[in-house]
Formats: C-alpha cells, sequence, structure tokens
C-alpha cells in the first residue's frame, strides 16, 4: 500500500528533526500531534515496509540498523543477566 500522507510525515520528521532544534519528543507532540510512544511504536511499523524504504532508502536502512544494534544490545544484556543469576 502507498504511504499516506502521515506516513510521509513520520519519516520526513525523523530525517530532519534535529533541524529545528529544541527537544525531539515535543517537537513530536507540537509539530505532529503524537504522544512520542505512539509516534515510535508507528515509525517502528512503518520502517519494515518497502515503501518506507522507497521513499527514503538512507533513512529506513539507519532506523533498521539502530533498531537492530538495540535489540542485540537488548538480548546480550539479557543472557548476561540470565548467566549471572545462574550462578
Amino acid at each position: 500500500m502507498p504511504l499516506d500522507d502521515r506516513d510521509r510525515a513520520l519519516l520526513d520528521f525523523e530525517g530532519g528533526w534535529h533541524r529545528h532544534g529544541g527537544e525531539k519528543e515535543e517537537a513530536i507532540r507540537s509539530q505532529l500531534g503524537l504522544t512520542p510512544a505512539r509516534y515510535y511504536q508507528l515509525l517502528g511499523r512503518l520502517i519494515d515496509t518497502e515503501d518506507a524504504l522507497a521513499h527514503d532508502p538512507m533513512l529506513v536502512k539507519r532506523l533498521q540498523r539502530v533498531r537492530d544494534e538495540r535489540s542485540r544490545a537488548r538480548r546480550a544484556r539479557v543472557v548476561g543477566e540470565a548467566k549471572l543469576g545462574a550462578r
């Protein structure tokens, strides 16, 4: 399904929010009318779509890479904690 206006707005915001300065969470609320939690939920789903990748491949690949690195770090922490608890 092609990107709708909201999807494009999310990607465009994520790609350029740092240029506006200030707090990202406040910018999410004021510019997009979303809570930060909802924004990240929508963005997380969006970056797994082919249409998002076609819209801004560099941004989407960077966001996927960051997400995957955080996920790996979280899993490593959990495994490390489980090993410490087994002693």
